[in-house]
């Protein structure tokens, strides 16, 4: 009986009150009941337990259940059917009232062209659910268990294959920590600098505030060098500047220029002279249009660059799938940080992105996504010459955006153009560091991945109509 009483109906919690007289638990059952219906925990249609389950599970009898059921059935609260069980009732009643919030000047936006995500309508989902599939048929029982702090091996191992094959780095899979996205490994990587001393972290004079206001959360304050036409000017970079900086060098987020050769062989030099740390944004290294790739920074020196990437845009950022390809001298900490923190990313996706790797079908979506987006690229080209040949688009060599720089003054009221048109897009203003000495450009930051196909025509159109 012990066992059998557990699968007699569906879980119902309640909490009686009253005296222990029969009626009295009779009224506590009745007013538990009909408060859940009326304050919407129970809803109309929802099916109770019978009341043999009920009296089982509050330990009181049987009758007594009935006898509420039936009281709230006379009421309108429940409806009671031969063969359909007790349930609660329909009813008609007027929703709760809400606050309307304020409406933007064009509505929600029709058309998001910021930058950040890729075509998420073209995420590979067969292909993904066939590794899934292979993966979790090969997985170890341990799989399932409590994982390692840096990651399954499966996935370190087939990174670091594919790292060193597409990107140039150095990667050993004991030296790979697989993070939940880019944020997660640069406030792990934040928390340790703060843990070593650091009080400062030298950062790009455009670039995330979202990224800016981790480091500040771990206690480092950000600092920005210059920018120019060859990218971010280390020259700031001195012995007493921060020991930590933050670059994006095969493509500036957002302006979209690779660091100059020069610039990249400096920052390297300094961070051994000085004992530093180079932290590399390696976001959307995939993405090359017009030159041959930029390999990574950290192969010119493995033990002085913190390599960060992602499966943000060339997959989807809602994978929550990033890693680090850390210095020997730096990955006890991390993994103390990453171990403190209790963060961990989920073992089967992991599992099926390492056979997705591993297979070749990340080569394959990367490949032809970069063929959709370069086409977007063209198109973007070719209506600005048509419909606004005074805005010029730089930095589109590579990547998913592009900047289309504007007269001067004429950001703000573009963006509120773009507003009324129901149409999502950043001003540069919105990347620019508060501390950046480089002069003010006025330009708009264009996501052109960010679309799903069948939106794009209408957003270049929208885009088009807003320009001067």
């Amino acid at each position: 009986m012990g066992e059998a009483w557990a699968n007699l109906g569906v879980d119902l919690h309640l909490e009686t009150g009253g005296d222990a007289s029969r009626h009295g638990v009779r009224k506590g059952l009745t007013d538990a009941l009909r408060e859940a219906v009326r304050g919407g925990r129970l809803a109309p249609g929802t099916r109770l337990p019978s009341s043999r389950s009920l009296a089982v599970d509050l330990g009181i009898a049987r009758n007594t259940v009935a006898d509420a059921y039936a009281d709230l059935v006379a009421e309108g609260w429940l409806t009671a059917r031969q063969g359909s069980g007790t349930r609660v009732a329909e009813r008609t009643v007027a929703p709760p009232v809400r606050p309307v919030p304020p409406r933007r000047p064009g509505g929600p936006p029709a058309y998001n062209l910021t930058p950040g995500s890729p075509d998420l309508a073209s995420f590979p989902r067969a292909e993904w659910l066939k590794a899934a599939r292979r993966a979790l048929a090969a997985a170890p029982h341990a799989a399932l268990g409590y994982a390692d702090p840096r990651g399954r091996v499966e996935l370190r191992t087939a990174l670091a294959g594919y790292l060193a094959r597409a990107r140039g780095v150095h990667a050993d899979p004991d030296r790979i920590v697989v993070t939940a996205g880019f944020v997660h490994a640069l406030a792990l990587v934040g928390r340790v600098l703060r843990a070593r001393g650091e009080r400062e972290v030298t950062v790009e004079s455009y670039g995330l505030d979202l990224h800016w206001n981790l480091l500040h959360h771990a206690g480092l304050r950000t600092v920005p060098l210059a920018f120019d036409e060859l990218g971010t000017d280390v020259s700031g970079l001195g012995p007493g500047s921060a020991k930590a900086v933050l670059l994006t060098p095969a493509h500036q987020f957002p302006m979209g220029v690779p660091l100059h050769p020069d610039r990249r062989a400096a920052a390297v030099d300094w961070a051994r002279r000085e004992g530093g740390v180079i932290i590399e944004d390696d976001y959307d290294g995939e993405f090359r249009y017009d030159r041959q790739p930029v390999g990574a920074l950290q192969g010119l020196d493995p033990e002085r660059v913190i390599y960060l990437g992602t499966a943000s845009k060339s997959l989807a950022p809602g994978l929550r799938l990033g890693w680090m390809v850390l210095p020997s001298g730096l990955c006890a900490e991390v993994l103390g940080e990453k171990e403190a923190a209790g963060a961990s990313c989920g073992a089967l996706d992991q599992l099926t992105l390492a056979e997705f790797i591993t297979s070749g079908a990340y080569d394959r979506h990367v490949r032809g996504a970069r063929l959709r987006y370069r086409r977007r690229r063209d198109q973007l080209v070719e209506a600005l010459a048509g419909r606004a040949p005074e805005v010029r688009a730089t930095g589109i060599a590579a990547g998913l955006h592009a900047v289309l720089e504007l007269p001067p003054g004429t950001e703000r009221s573009v963006v509120q153009a773009a507003n009324w048109e129901r149409l999502a897009i950043h001003g540069l203003t919105d990347y620019r560091h508060p501390l950046a000495v480089t002069p003010r450009e006025d330009a708009l930051v264009v996501g052109y991945g960010t679309p799903a196909e069948h939106a794009w025509a209408g957003a270049l159109e929208a885009l088009c109509r807003v320009l001067p």
